[in-house]
């Protein structure tokens, strides 16, 4: 979770690294490779056969399960049967981003004109893709969520990247549904041929408390208070315990129990004592939390980005491992503390800083072991938003053994493709010259759904944080230009906290449901209060379960950003 880095690149190295065999090392450039397997490298160029079809490798890479021609056409081109495309006319970069799979917004066939109208466009309502709509005497089909856009001036063929696909002229009233034909870019997700409005959701609102927060940053628990946040608050993810020798174990002992709080810094102005066996460190503290706001719920998170590589040894014996995570939440000295678990497996059978070869079932078992053990406390996780990792774990036989899955639908584009180009982070949608295809929130939901999990269990990720790089022109506001690397922040390079970007670097334009800001050479993406109402109203179109961030130091001293998601949730 920890601002992860969803990059084909770094995927691509470790599963070159991993994986590559001597033979597939060995392959000559446009080779014939025969049927297709996962774990192999493919050469742009090379030809493989999938389910009787014949595919022309794009771009160089490693495959893995999950990645099968027809799903990633950002890696395989079909050269045979009906929509069968060409290769390249020229060489194609190495991939930035992992390929996000089928496009879940069906294009129909514009007509010549002349057809009833649809419904008349109206400003107010929150529209999903597909939504037929009529303005000025045109047709137009939405592409993908979309509201407040005007179809008069925010539309273009289908694949622009505009909210509107211009159907053709109209008169009159509204006429029956059109044919509904799909673009060959890999397989689509059904479409909903009469798109109906979401009935509000759930009102979760969950933040992530980071345990290494109260030393660099200085935020503490009490600092959850005086902001106003814990009244607003739902839920609160502790961040993070290890994950080692197939058990669940203490990330930071120091300021998880150990680290005395004083009079001042204690949520309740009582201090911390050095009595044999006394509870101490950011658990005593949560337990006063609690005890003051009995609204909050607070789950122990264990893995994130750093410590994921010890999922794979816990998948293979799974009840083990939930009955070590069972016994470290309720440990006799802060037993009460966490009303539940949430796993932050980074990636399942997939790879991020390690990679995992469990296979597609293996995170299915680790949940449906870890509900068998927690029996009706919260069981929950934190889940990618990128399409390769989405399909190579059975993300949707999983759910019915969780609580709810967190989408971390944030960190889609960043600085760590140092030379740009400038892309939002998070995304709400798609947008003209978006780097990835599909790479944006909406379709990270809407392969969620596709996939069976219900829309109640999913919560849309917001990041109180924005990404940024330096040496970037102002042509365009400086969206989607060039880059000379990553613009410099407080902890980290290429990362600021809003409460610091609001001040420092105000915004200055959207794009795609997020903000952008341009000020002295550096470009910025992030959420403002404007923003995530927006959001907010997207999470209620499609009854998602509420929304989660990351993380509660990012936000100000008065708790604005957390404030526009209470008030508009």
């Amino acid at each position: 979770m920890r601002r992860l880095v969803n990059v084909t690149l770094m995927v691509l190295m470790l599963l070159n690294l991993m994986f590559v065999t001597s033979s597939a090392s060995a392959a000559p450039e446009n080779a014939d490779r025969g049927v297709w397997a996962p774990n192999v490298r493919y050469i742009a160029g090379d030809t493989v056969t999938y389910n009787g079809l014949s595919y022309r490798c794009i771009q160089t890479h490693t495959s893995l399960t999950g990645w099968e021609p027809p799903n990633v056409p950002a890696l395989w081109g079909l050269i045979s049967g009906p929509t069968a495309t060409q290769p390249p006319s020229g060489p194609t970069n190495t991939p930035t981003r992992t390929p996000s799979g089928p496009t879940n917004t069906p294009t129909r066939t514009p007509t010549s004109g002349g057809g009833s109208c649809w419904q008349a466009w109206n400003a107010s309502t929150a529209y999903t893709g597909g939504a037929q709509v009529s303005r000025n005497s045109q047709n137009y089909q939405a592409a993908y969520w979309t509201q407040g856009n005007d179809p008069a001036t925010s539309s273009g063929p289908a694949g622009s990247g505009q909210p509107w696909i211009p159907m053709g002229s109209c008169s009159g009233g509204i006429t029956a549904t059109p044919v509904v034909t799909n673009t060959p870019t890999g397989p689509t997700l059904t479409p909903t041929q009469t798109p109906t409005q979401g009935t509000g959701g759930g009102t979760k609102i969950l933040g992530y408390f980071v345990e290494w927060g109260v030393y660099a940053r200085n935020y503490h628990v009490k600092n959850i208070v005086t902001s106003g946040s814990a009244s607003k608050l739902t839920h609160i993810n502790y961040a993070f315990g290890n994950v080692q020798n197939g058990q669940c174990v203490i990330g930071d002992a120091y300021a998880d129990y150990d680290r005395f709080y004083d009079a001042a810094l204690s949520v309740d102005g009582v201090s911390d004592t050095w009595d044999a066996g006394a509870l101490r460190g950011n658990f005593n503290q949560l337990r006063k939390l609690k005890q003051l706001y009995p609204n909050i719920k607070v789950l122990w998170s264990f893995g994130g980005w750093t410590w994921s590589g010890g999922f794979t040894q816990a998948a293979a014996n799974p009840t083990a491992f939930a009955n070590s995570c069972y016994n470290l939440l309720h440990d006799p000295r802060w037993n009460g503390v966490f009303d539940g678990i949430d796993i932050d497996w980074e990636y399942p059978n997939s790879c991020g800083l390690n990679c995992d070869a469990s296979g597609q079932a293996a995170y299915k078992n680790l949940m449906q072991a870890l509900r068998a053990r927690f029996g009706s406390e919260l069981v929950t996780a934190a889940v990618p938003a990128g399409y390769a990792h989405i399909n190579a774990a059975d993300y949707g036989g999983a759910a019915q053994y969780v609580d709810w899955y967190n989408v971390m639908t944030y960190d889609f584009f960043g600085a760590y493709d140092a030379d740009g180009p400038t892309a939002p982070h998070s995304p709400l949608n798609s947008y003209t010259g978006i780097p990835q295809p599909n790479f944006y929130s909406d379709y990270a939901i809407q392969l969620y759904k596709q996939k069976g999990v219900p829309a109640n269990k999913l919560l849309l990720g917001i990041g109180f944080y924005g990404r940024g790089w330096t040496g970037v022109s102002n042509t365009n506001g400086g969206l989607n230009q060039p880059a000379a690397g990553p613009a410099p922040g407080a902890y980290e390079q290429g990362i600021q906290d809003y409460k610091l970007l609001a001040t420092q670097c105000p915004p200055t334009g959207t794009v795609a449901g997020t903000a952008y800001a341009y000020c002295g050479g550096q470009w910025w993406s992030y959420d403002t209060p404007a923003t995530l109402a927006s959001k907010m109203s997207y999470k209620k179109s499609q009854s998602l379960g509420g929304a989660f961030f990351w993380e509660l130091s990012g936000d100000t001293s008065n708790g604005t950003l957390i404030t526009a998601l209470y008030n508009n949730r």
